[in-house]
């Protein structure tokens, strides 16, 4: 099953603060749209809301073209998971027990684990590379090894939808390289649709089909990686030089900031 996911004009805020002011998002299909821009230019506060745990001041949020405001929580939750930056940390429980809660939406209220929540635990812990430890306790466990714990609890609820919110953070260069890998293959070989927060701009032009770079709240480009990855937008946004190319072996475009002590490209 395949679903598409849409923010139409959302206009959000904290309180009396308004901080997104009319953007606009599609999560289609088998691509993956990165959502980037500096701190606080208001990426995770569109991914929440996408995930309908932020409050819509205006505009909608839309599954397959209908409202998805009439959704239940559980109905929701069956199409649309969301990995979060600000996550419980669980105590007392083991590996598996954690990734199990991703199950929950597929689950009746009193309903034992079934064969097919089996199935998709182990699915989702061979994907993150945690299967190994299933049975370890939690508490103790490295950052980013909960890290990748949590990442297969929202791969176990087996969604159309996924929400991934800086997705690498806490994790070495090798985890940092294999989650990509496993965002393009969900696009790839399963059809989800991705939505993205990344800071490593390098990162999102490695493994987006559509990128959306926001600053103060607003959306300043959007469309395909070389449309937004460039020097103008970039060096615009973040307030510094930055030079963007594209690899010759990869085709993908290298962005690179310039410091005060970098040397200096003539």
């Amino acid at each position: 099953m395949t679903s598409v996911l849409e923010g139409r004009d959302l206009v959000l805020g904290y309180q009396r603060s308004t901080v997104v002011h009319g953007v606009c998002v599609r999560l289609a299909p088998g691509e993956v749209t990165a959502l980037i821009g500096p701190n606080g230019s208001g990426k995770s506060t569109v991914l929440r809301s996408l995930a309908r745990l932020h409050p819509v001041a205006e505009g909608r949020i839309t599954l397959d073209d209908t409202d998805a405001a009439p959704l239940s929580a559980k109905e929701f939750a069956r199409r649309v998971t969301l990995l979060s930056q600000s996550r419980p940390h669980p105590s007392g429980l083991e590996v598996r027990d954690v990734v199990a809660f991703g199950r929950h939406p597929h689950r009746g209220r009193f309903a034992g684990v079934r064969d097919a929540d089996r199935a998709a635990i182990d699915h989702a812990m061979a994907l993150t590379g945690v299967d190994h430890m299933a049975d370890r306790p939690v508490d103790q466990l490295s950052g980013g090894e909960l890290q990748r714990v949590w990442l297969a609890t929202c791969l176990a609820q087996d969604t159309a939808v996924v929400l991934l919110d800086e997705p690498t953070n806490h994790l070495d260069l090798r985890y940092q390289v294999e989650t990509l890998d496993l965002v393009r293959d969900l696009a790839e070989q399963q059809g989800t649709a991705l939505g993205v927060v990344l800071h490593d701009l390098n990162h999102a032009a490695a493994v987006a089909d559509q990128v959306v770079l926001l600053h103060r709240g607003a959306v300043r480009a959007a469309g395909a990686p070389a449309d937004v990855l460039t020097a103008e937008h970039l060096s615009a946004v973040y307030g510094l030089p930055i030079h963007c190319d594209v690899d010759p072996d990869t085709g993908a475009v290298r962005v690179e900031a310039q410091g005060r002590h970098h040397p200096r490209r003539r």
